[in-house]
């Protein structure tokens, strides 16, 4: 009897025995399944490595993005270079304007002096002569260290009428010159750099022919 009972709990082991074998066969089976299935979708949404054309033509563009940033930056860099230099230029060329201006009526004062001794006093020997000759010295010069700093004096007989460096008093009736020439010069000019210092005070000539006078600067 008991041998009996043992084989009876042994045959009911054995089909449940037999029973989990196939069971993890088909686990097995069901991994295998989703790994090759994980590994082909890894495949599919693996990235494309870009064609070498497009990366060529990727790092042209860049290069050439860089060249021309470069370029700008060069050119901007030589725009303010020479807008220091023309500005150092100016500051120095015209730093003396105010200071020359007011040594204008000194020359002029000069000047009046000189003109207002008669010639024949002038030709003669004597102390007179030899201090206008020291006075006349003197404007020239003061003329000189103004020229040194740009500063040069404007006496546009005969030139044609410029605006920006004369100042019209009065018109003479000339037909021998062209219309518009400075016939006259009242008070001289000066003028500093490009730039007008002291407008000269002239007389322009009216009624000759249209052609235009010759311009002295």
């Amino acid at each position: 009897m008991t041998g009996g009972k043992d084989e009876a709990r042994r045959g009911r082991g054995t089909p449940s025995g037999e029973s989990r074998k196939p069971a993890a066969a088909g686990a097995s089976a069901r991994m295998d399944e989703s790994g090759e299935a994980a590994a082909g979708q890894g495949a599919v949404n693996e990235p494309a490595t870009p064609p070498e054309s497009v990366t060529l033509a990727a790092l042209q563009s860049e290069n050439a993005a860089l060249k021309d940033r470069l370029l700008r930056a060069l050119a901007e860099t030589e725009n303010v270079r020479r807008r220091a230099e023309r500005d150092l230029h100016d500051a120095r060329q015209y730093a003396v304007a105010k200071f020359a201006r007011d040594l204008l009526p000194v020359v002029d004062n000069m000047e009046r002096a000189i003109a207002s001794v008669p010639a024949e006093v002038r030709r003669s020997e004597g102390a007179v002569k030899a201090l206008i000759e020291g006075v006349a010295l003197t404007e020239k010069e003061l003329l000189r260290v103004l020229a040194k700093h740009g500063v040069h004096k404007l006496t546009p007989v005969g030139e044609r009428f410029d605006p920006h460096f004369h100042e019209a008093l009065f018109e003479v009736p000339d037909p021998t010159v062209p219309d518009g020439t400075v016939s006259q010069v009242v008070e001289p000019g000066y003028s500093i750099g490009t730039r007008p210092l002291r407008p000269a005070k002239v007389g322009v000539a009216r009624g000759g022919p249209s052609g235009k006078p010759p311009s002295g600067r």
